[in-house]
């Protein structure tokens, strides 16, 4: 019997779902069936390292074995993945006798269940049937999915119902980290929720040409320019937030690097919550961490670091104002990640070196990390800050202290003379 597929929704959230097989077919598919809530129960003898972090975090039930027809009993759905046409055989007739929809990864044209080519866009899921070819499926899907990345408007945004909150149904705002400079380093979710923007508050060194792409009609509000010194700016930029979510606006907070790294990002979650606007808030890549990877230095090497610390250097060593403990760092055998410290980077090192830092301590200087102008000095602790001035470095800039700087010296990407004593430097 033929027929076109009846396309369904299946809601498994609490209901026992079956995978038979342990390979890569199930690795695929298991990750869907816990998102949707799924009880799942697994039998296989051997499963791939993947689905055996599921079973150890306890995430789903595993049975060591074979299939035996009974572990169908309950089930509303059998997922069939292996690649033994008979030992498939046996689980779409045991399914066909309890009357359970089965998925066989082996023959699409034996199953009673396709499983679609699927792309998520946060409350929007697109599944697509390629007429039993898989192929044709995913090309149809992702051409979806491109469409759905360049959507401009309130397609994608999730509607609430009237009156069900204390203010405009699309009254929301999102924190979202931008990334380290490169517009591509942007996270999938923070990217959607950017292009769903009513309103769009962003920093400085936020990349331009996300802001090139907002659709026309989105209220930009650039941070930088907000008068009256940092404390009444930020208690703008918290004003500015709220106002426009309290007036039905989805408000984008788009922050460089990470929203909760120097990034006053709790400051702004604080406001809004005493407001009663919700929050989401996205991780962004920090440039503590991408800025040395982007100039070939790991903060972290097997053998040379176990540990990294990342501290603002915005304060000098020498200020009442500091709550960082240089004399604390000095003693570290990590690497340490210095951010806005380029105009402390004298006193900061000469306080390293004070607290017993070796001055010999290897050192990298990474600005506008991950961009085009992106530069990367290499150098010593004691001679650094020296051949930061001559070189005309100037922020945003990483600074890199500790043995990881040379971990993979020589591969990284083109660097500025150091010193004498830098590894690499000109003589």
């Amino acid at each position: 019997m033929s027929g076109n597929p009846y396309p369904l929704g299946l809601r498994l959230a609490g209901r026992r779902v079956v995978v038979v097989g342990g390979g890569a077919v199930a690795t695929r598919r298991v990750p869907a069936l816990l998102d949707a809530g799924a009880h799942v129960f697994l039998v296989a003898p051997e499963l791939t390292p993947a689905l055996r972090a599921h079973v150890d975090a306890g995430r789903l039930h595993w049975a060591p074995r074979r299939f035996a027809p009974d572990d169908l009993d309950g089930a509303w759905l059998v997922q069939v993945a292996v690649d033994d046409p008979l030992a498939a055989a046996s689980v779409s007739a045991a399914a066909a006798e309890r009357h359970i929809f089965c998925v066989r990864a082996d023959d699409r044209a034996a199953a009673t269940a396709w499983t679609p080519a699927v792309t998520r866009h946060g409350p929007v899921t697109v599944a697509v049937l390629g007429g039993g070819d898989p192929r044709r499926a995913m090309a149809v899907r992702d051409a979806v999915r491109a469409l759905l990345d360049v959507r401009k408007g309130p397609l994608l945004t999730p509607a609430v119902e009237e009156g069900s909150l204390p203010y405009t149904p699309a009254g929301r705002v999102a924190l979202v980290g931008a990334g380290p400079g490169d517009p591509e380093l942007i996270t999938v979710k923070g990217w959607r929720l950017l292009t769903e923007a009513d309103v769009v508050v962003a920093d400085r060194l936020v990349p331009g040409l996300l802001l090139d792409e907002l659709r026309p009609d989105v209220e930009l509000v650039d941070a930088s320019k907000i008068p009256y010194g940092p404390s009444r700016g930020q208690e703008e930029i918290n004003r500015i937030l709220v106002d426009r979510a309290l007036a039905g606006k989805f408000v984008v907070r788009l922050k460089g690097g990470d929203p909760y790294v120097f990034g006053r990002g709790g400051e702004e979650l604080l406001a809004c919550a005493a407001a009663g606007v919700p929050v989401t808030v996205v991780p962004g890549v920090t440039s503590s961490i991408a800025a040395p990877a982007a100039a070939g230095v790991p903060v972290t090497h097997r053998g040379v670091a176990h540990e990294f610390t990342v501290v603002s250097g915005h304060v000098a060593p020498d200020s009442p104002a500091s709550l960082v403990r240089w004399e604390a760092l000095a003693g570290l055998r990590g690497t340490l990640v210095v951010l806005m410290g380029l105009k402390n980077l004298a006193a900061i090192t000469a306080t390293l070196i004070a607290h017993g830092k070796p001055a010999q301590t290897p050192a990298a200087v990474v600005q506008e990390a991950t961009t085009g102008a992106q530069r990367v000095l290499r150098s010593t602790l004691g001679a650094v800050a020296a051949d930061v001035a001559a070189a005309g470095l100037r922020p945003p800039a990483v600074v890199v202290l500790g043995d990881v700087v040379d971990a993979l010296a020589g591969v990284g990407p083109e660097e500025l003379p150091g010193s004498p004593l830098a590894p690499g430097g000109q003589a």
